[in-house]
């Protein structure tokens, strides 16, 4: 399909150790990302999670989600960005794409007439853009993810795949340290590519890893089954916004499998805000409709049992409800006697001080009897 090369690409990163030279060359003017379509309608991946469900619930307020990327068009009706943070220095403009489809699909906002939508529409979005181009810098990713934790970020969708670094995980240990749950891209990988890797930081230890299903509910075959994934998503013909005020209809990719997954994130974070990231993690695989083979973790993410379902393990005690207080004005009536009660009361009463003091009387009299060589006798026997 369309778009696949594009999202493939994307996600190659290259592992330079300064800013890349192909973001570095395109200036913000010459920005030229692939052309979308003004036609939208409801995908399958929205028809398939069913997430409008969850609004009644929540739509994501009051969360913040990051989203380290290739930045964001903010000009588009459906991505409303709160704060944008450019790591390159051309400019916040979104020239590749990847990044303005990554934002609607975690937090599109919900438009009238228009059947496309985000799945925390009302969740606070913060755009990190840390690459111009198809590829990036590790190390600008790595200090993405650090500033998306260091402005409060409380979900961070990364969909990116790269290699293991020390200076990337390290920033996936600060961010979890600081509560953010990290969700990722398993990867992309092709036939020609030999034996798979792992793709980081999908990898790491504490990070939510998204392989791609198509609307089959199946693993696609281009979803990296070498990186432990923790849950599925669509990942196939998916729908999203694209610069330009326009649209895709033909993404593929697990680049825009993991912000569904980063979207329910922001729904639980929003709806339990007790919980912390290991337990957001958690709640989100347990939740899951099962695994089907390798590659597809805890199986498709279904964002109405996330957001809804009670886990035993999250069970409190919860102390009786404080009585109603009554109307002002009003005064409670005394309750009247129980005589009845009384009366067996005193009597039990009674009974139990007799008691206690014949069992104090003998406690007192035989000890003092053996004292004093007393022995009790017996009965008188006829004939002795």
């Amino acid at each position: 399909m369309a778009g696949r090369g594009v999202v493939a690409v994307a996600l190659a990163f290259t592992l330079a150790a300064g800013p890349s030279t192909a973001a570095a060359a395109v200036e913000p003017q010459r920005c030229a990302p692939p052309r979308g379509g003004v036609e939208v309608g409801e995908s399958w991946a929205q028809r398939r999670l069913a997430f409008t469900r969850v609004w009644q619930l929540t739509r994501g307020e009051g969360v913040t989600v990051a989203f380290v990327d290739s930045g964001a068009d903010t000009r588009h009706p459906q991505v409303r960005v709160a704060r944008t943070v450019d790591l390159t220095g051309t400019g916040p403009l979104d020239c590749v794409g990847h990044g303005t489809a990554v934002a609607g699909i975690i937090g599109g906002a919900d438009m009238k007439d228009i059947p496309f939508a985000g799945v925390a529409p009302e969740a606070r979005l913060v755009s990190i853009k840390q690459s111009n181009a198809e590829n990036g810098d590790v190390a600008l990713l790595a200090e993405g993810i650090r500033r998306a934790a260091d402005l409060g970020a409380q979900v961070l969708n990364i969909s990116i795949q790269t290699g293991d670094q020390p200076v990337l995980k390290s920033a996936v240990e600060y961010a979890l340290a600081n509560d953010v749950v990290i969700v990722a891209a398993a990867g992309n990988i092709r036939k020609e590519d030999g034996t798979p890797a792992p793709s980081y930081p999908a990898a790491y230890e504490g990070v939510l890893a998204v392989g791609s299903a198509g609307p089959d509910g199946r693993r696609t075959d281009f979803s990296n089954a070498a990186t432990p994934v923790s849950v599925l998503a669509p990942g196939a013909g998916i729908t999203s916004t694209w610069p330009g005020g326009a649209y895709r209809q033909d993404l593929d990719g697990t680049s825009y499998a993991a912000p569904y997954v980063a979207g329910v994130a922001a729904l639980v974070r929003a709806r339990h805000p007790e919980l912390d990231n290991v337990r957001v993690r958690r709640r989100i695989e347990l939740t899951a409709d099962g695994a089907s083979g390798a590659g597809t973790g805890a199986g498709m993410v279904n964002p109405l049992l996330a957001v809804s379902q009670i886990l035993p393990s999250e069970v409190v005690a919860l102390a009786p409800a404080r009585p109603a207080p009554l109307p002002s004005g009003v005064v409670a009536r005394p309750v009247p006697p129980d005589t009845a009660a009384m009366t067996r009361a005193g009597g039990i009463a009674l009974a139990a001080l007799l008691a206690a003091g014949l069992v104090t009387a003998v406690s007192v009299v035989i000890p003092l009897g053996r004292r004093r060589g007393w022995r009790p006798g017996r009965a008188a026997v006829p004939g002795d």
